[in-house]
């Protein structure tokens, strides 16, 4: 593969040395480049031989002295310097698949690429990974890998995934874990297939390895899985049972090692009618990408923020909030913080059905554009509606359903401020009248 250099900063050490834009960068140090990881991996010491071939097919050795660390000033036509890699997988629970159509086409590619885990913190399910690259990470030492577990029971794996080597692809945990690298598991958990027994053996068999820290996230399913394995939403007596075993599990890691390494994510909590644990059960928040331990980090840092702040009874006028079905209790909680300092703030908080996805799906983060407009027309929104930045895609503009931040603002008639999702911002936003 060639990974050709788009452009080269001025100034920068390569520029000096006569690279140029067009050139193919072949090796560094007689290591060949094919990505992202490569050219960091090997770009990073003092002295570098780069081997470089000229748009008219001649072969050069560029020398450079630099900084250990220092940038070469190489640019390339994507970050990854080569495609994303998509998922083999056809998982029984795989949410892209229970999308309806005419959403946009990014939606709809799942990527399943350890560069990104390595970068972005995304998970992969080792189902992609070829024997290079096992033995590239083991040799770069890279970690920690962000790993979708769901099951170590190799033939339910296989079922699961769809995917007659989802099973053998274990054998990659193994290596990590005998190679010293630290990895994070997730497993999504589905009623009746992959809880109970199996959840008790995927967590054992991880404990083995010495992962760092597991997350448990309940299934979410729409309405729209025709021709899809069936799966069943969890209710509270199922959910209360799955978070009954990872609390007894988590307290024994906690008892044998001194930390607790497996954590359920907020929904289960929630589903089964349970108070979520404080801050210190978190440890530090290792699994927040998962949605564990939101609600209580928001809370938390909405008291840090409002610590230092005094009564302030001057500030007298209406805001608006929104979120999904799941959080709306204990956002209320939340809020009413906010309104020991700000008494005369009057805070509306509208809990939004996902009619979208068809009234099962209940977390913030999927609620779209189309929903707000439908159930807050009419309502009192105040001077502004105040909605998270994960309702919203990369670039803080659409939702899920492409209905974008102003289309919200024009037909409800009300500005809507997006917070970053901290406690801190939540605070700000609700405090500050223009």
């Amino acid at each position: 593969m060639s990974v050709i250099i788009e452009d080269v900063k001025k100034r920068s050490k390569a520029s000096k040395k006569g690279v140029c834009a067009g050139d193919i960068l072949l090796s560094i140090n007689g290591n060949e480049i094919v990505d992202v990881l490569d050219y960091r991996f090997y770009q990073v010491n003092s002295k570098l031989e780069l081997e470089i071939q000229k748009p008219d097919g001649r072969i050069s050795k560029v020398k450079i002295k630099k900084q250990e660390y220092e940038e070469l000033g190489l640019e390339f036509s994507s970050y990854l310097m080569d495609k994303e890699h998509s998922c083999r997988n056809k998982c029984i629970f795989c949410f892209i698949d229970q999308l309806p159509e005419g959403m946009r086409d990014t939606l709809y590619f799942k990527d399943d690429d350890s560069r990104l885990s390595f970068l972005f913190g995304n998970y992969i399910t080792l189902t992609n990974l070829t024997e290079h690259e096992i033995s590239r990470i083991i040799k770069m030492h890279i970690s920690p890998i962000n790993i979708s577990v769901h099951t170590t029971n190799p033939e339910l794996r296989c079922k699961m995934m769809n995917n007659r080597f989802a099973g053998s692809s274990l054998d990659a945990l193994r290596r990590f874990a005998e190679a010293g690298l630290s990895m994070n598991c997730q497993i999504v958990a589905c009623p009746g297939v992959n809880d109970g027994d199996e959840l008790l053996r995927t967590l054992t068999d991880l404990e083995k390895l010495g992962v760092e820290c597991i997350a448990v996230v309940p299934v979410g399913l729409t309405r729209y899985r025709e021709n899809l394995y069936p799966l069943t939403p969890y209710t509270p007596e199922t959910a209360a049972q799955t978070l009954d075993l990872i609390e007894s599990f988590g307290d024994k890691m906690k008892e044998k090692y001194g930390r607790r390494t497996v954590y359920a994510a907020d929904e289960f909590y929630i589903k089964a009618g349970r108070e979520l644990p404080d801050s210190d059960y978190y440890e530090g928040y290792p699994a927040l990408e998962n949605g564990v331990g939101l609600v209580t980090l928001l809370r938390e840092e909405v008291s840090f923020a409002l610590e230092d702040r005094e009564l302030d009874t001057d500030k007298s006028f209406t805001v608006s909030a929104a979120c999904g079905e799941c959080t709306y209790k204990e956002l209320l909680v939340t809020l009413a913080l906010i309104n020991e300092k700000y008494p005369n703030i009057k805070i509306n908080l509208y809990k939004i059905k996902n009619d979208f996805f068809g009234g099962q799906i209940d977390v913030t983060g999927l609620v779209t554009g189309g929903d707000l407009i439908a159930q807050l027309r009419g309502r009192e929104l105040g001077k502004k509606l105040i909605i998270p930045s994960c309702m919203l895609r990369f670039e803080g503009d659409v939702f899920l359903d492409d209905v974008s931040v102003t289309d919200v603002e024009n037909e409800l008639g009300v500005r809507v401020c997006v917070t970053d999702g901290s406690g801190e911002s939540l605070v700000e936003e609700v405090s500050k009248e223009d």
